[in-house]
């Protein structure tokens, strides 16, 4: 595939005069240049660049428009006159409608290929950086992978019926499915069973959508507008014992489980572990490349037995409590207060007394937190979409001599990244993560060594 210039994406000159708006709902013929980096197809027409969902570059496809906003216009192809070689068929046949997939029709080869490319491009223009090393890509199955899902569901009080489904692409239209090839599969014959489930309560009204989690054992959470009755949640109890199923409940509080006693779980098989977790908290959705970037992390770090280990926005401990089992002491630090104490619970019931949690705004200044003592030569970060710019800017004021950073939007790693390289720090080593095959969602993982 093409790639991008250094100087970032193309648009044509409009030329003489302003150009008319384009109407939503248009059909137009485009022939596509090349692949932006969330894998839509690139054309230009008329003054004006597309971004095609579902084209590939050097295809000519009728499109229709989606939005268009100056010389800027969003489309979805509906018809492929003329293929290349790398289209494939998409494996699933709700592709083309349901909004959960937008890569299907890339082989899973060229979808690594998109996503590398655009962790390339964000730390060589960003920040300037090529890292050492580029490690291999960690992957998984490209499908079957995805062990949390949330279903939509939706009253139509005109028709008296219970739409129940996935959003469609670019729409708020609910696509009725009964498989998803990319759920895991203890959940697909819940899911299968669960929409006439749903339509047979006597309130169907009274849902606002279902979510749906596979670990240690499947859950259910149903969440509800409006009180459900003695008979609706009897009806979906049994639902959930014929699957194994939890039940849990989300109403006006917390979600809280229907049988007081029941847990959320996933397990790290390799480090012997069992971590809790409820409904609401941040896991990641595909547990064997969660497993396999642990692994990679841990061996990045390269953490001895006599070092402390800081893991900032530590969230249940998925990173911290295999760190305990190497490290003198490691101090996980999270922004919310209840994924901080569940990060505790999770220690303590896996019997590692030598992992603290504490609760701070890592937007602060973090120097003089009482756990920094001595400092920490090996610092771990999971930072959510927008970074770590404030903390990035401290970590040669803790101590850091090798830091692993774990980022879901390469644009704002690059961007920390070229904070870290101002500091001193080399980049080691980078490299994909492919956590949402047939998406265009980029996760990565980058070591700094300073000095």
């Amino acid at each position: 595939m093409a790639k991008r210039s250094s100087g970032g994406l193309r648009f044509q000159p409009a030329g003489g005069a302003r150009a008319s708006g384009v109407p939503v709902g248009k059909k137009q013929r485009l022939q596509i240049e090349r692949l932006a980096n969330d894998g839509r197809g690139i054309a230009f027409l008329e003054g004006r660049t597309w971004f095609v969902d579902g084209a590939l570059a050097g295809e000519t496809v009728e499109a229709r428009v989606l939005a268009a906003r100056s010389q800027v216009v969003e489309a979805r192809s509906e018809r492929v006159l003329s293929a290349v070689d790398a289209r494939r068929t998409e494996p699933c046949r709700f592709a083309t409608r349901c909004g959960g997939c937008s890569l299907q029709h890339m082989a899973h080869s060229d979808q690594l290929a998109l996503k590398q490319q655009a962790l390339q491009e964000q730390l060589s223009r960003v920040a300037g950086l090529e890292p050492e090393e580029w490690a291999t890509p960690l992957t998984g199955p490209e499908f079957g992978y995805r062990r949390r899902a949330r279903i939509a569901v939706r009253w139509d009080a005109k028709a008296r019926r219970l739409d129940v489904g996935f959003r469609a692409a670019a729409s708020q239209d609910i696509v009725s499915i009964d498989e998803c090839l990319v759920l895991v599969q203890p959940l697909q014959p819940i899911l299968r069973e669960l929409p006439a489930v749903l339509r047979g309560l006597d309130k169907p009204q009274a849902l606002g959508h279902v979510e749906l989690f596979s670990g240690v054992v499947p859950g259910v959470l149903v969440r509800h507008i409006q009180p459900l009755g003695d008979g609706d949640l009897a009806h979906l109890s049994t639902f959930c014992e014929q699957h194994g199923a939890q039940l849990w409940l989300h109403g006006t509080d917390e979600p809280q489980p229907y049988r007081p006693t029941d847990r959320l779980g996933y397990r790290l098989a390799q480090w012997s572990l069992e971590l809790d977790y409820r409904p609401g908290d941040f896991v990641q959705v595909n547990a064997p490349v969660n497993e396999a970037m642990v692994v990679q992390a841990l061996d990045w770090l390269s953490v001895r037995g006599d070092e402390r280990v800081l893991d900032l926005f530590c969230g249940l401990g998925n990173f911290a409590l295999p760190l305990a089992q190497q490290a003198r002491e490691v101090v996980g630090v999270e922004g919310d207060a209840a994924m901080t104490a569940r990060a505790a619970e999770n220690a303590a019931a896996n019997s590692l007394g030598n992992v603290h949690f504490f609760r701070a705004d890592l937007s602060n200044p973090l120097i003089d937190a009482a756990w920094v003592g001595e400092g920490f030569p090996a610092v771990l970060l999971d930072p959510p979409r927008d970074g770590a710019w404030e903390v990035v800017r401290q970590l040669g004021a803790l101590g850091a001599r090798r830091v692993v950073y774990v980022s879901c939007n390469p644009a704002t790693l690059a961007r920390d990244a070229a904070e870290l390289a101002r500091q001193g720090y080399r980049l080691k080593r980078a490299g994909i993560l492919d956590m949402f095959p047939q998406t265009a969602h980029v996760e990565a993982m980058a070591l700094f060594e300073a000095g």
